[in-house]
């Protein structure tokens, strides 16, 4: 009688430290479902990757375009009067779109609004970013860049670093605006705030170079007759 009442006493025990007993409300993924998430993500990043670099080489490719066009073609004096004209009217659209969205990125780091503010200002300053750059390479292929200066191959570079660099910072913002709204910046991982520090960065010192020496090439053309 003893022997049998410890036995069931110790039986559901054995089974308990075996196989607990799953909490309330919690749910078990299972090894295939596990597996086919892990499998949906994978194909997910890479068809996000291939895109990417897809939209690279299109970036660089009329880029490229943009400055042969501006070394071998000569499009006389009317066309790079018109050229300059819209050359700036392109700059003061992307360049002044990107300031709003550094802007309010910079109140988001300072807690003054949340993370959700942003995401329709980015879904609409998008063409007129990109639309800004497609009128930036067009137009300074017909002021025929001096590609002999070493300054104006600065500037042509950091319009080629802006273009990519705004590609690559895409999928770091899917992520952070898949977040919840109340989070801070703190509060991100250290790998997503250090690419999106370093994606700042890059894009505002690539701007203000590029700026910096369209303004000064500009000022020179004028005083010389350049």
């Amino acid at each position: 009688m003893i022997a049998d009442t410890r036995t069931t006493l110790t039986r559901p025990e054995t089974r308990t430290a075996m196989t607990p007993s799953p909490r309330p409300g919690s749910k078990r993924i299972s090894a295939p479902a596990r597996r086919r998430r892990d499998n949906r993500i994978r194909t997910t990043s890479l068809k996000q990757t291939i895109r990417l670099f897809l939209l690279g080489l299109l970036c660089t490719a009329g880029w490229a375009g943009s400055l042969l066009v501006g070394n071998f073609v000569d499009c006389g004096p009317e066309l790079h009067r018109i050229g300059l004209a819209v050359h700036i009217l392109a700059l003061v659209l992307s360049f002044g779109t990107i300031l709003v969205v550094d802007w309010l990125g910079l109140l988001w780091l300072m807690g003054k609004v949340q993370m959700h503010e942003s995401p329709k200002l980015e879904a609409a300053s998008k063409p007129l970013i990109w639309g800004g750059l497609a009128l930036l390479l067009a137009s300074g292929a017909l002021i025929q860049p001096d590609l002999t200066n070493p300054v104006t191959v600065i500037k042509l570079v950091c319009v080629l670093g802006l273009m990519l660099n705004g590609l690559s910072i895409g999928p770091a913002m899917h992520r952070m605006f898949a977040l919840p709204a109340e989070t801070r910046f703190s509060e991100l991982g250290r790998r997503l705030r250090n690419r999106l520090l370093i994606a700042l960065s890059i894009s505002q010192a690539c701007w203000w170079t590029a700026v910096l020496i369209g303004l000064v090439n500009s000022t020179l053309r004028r005083w010389y007759g350049g």
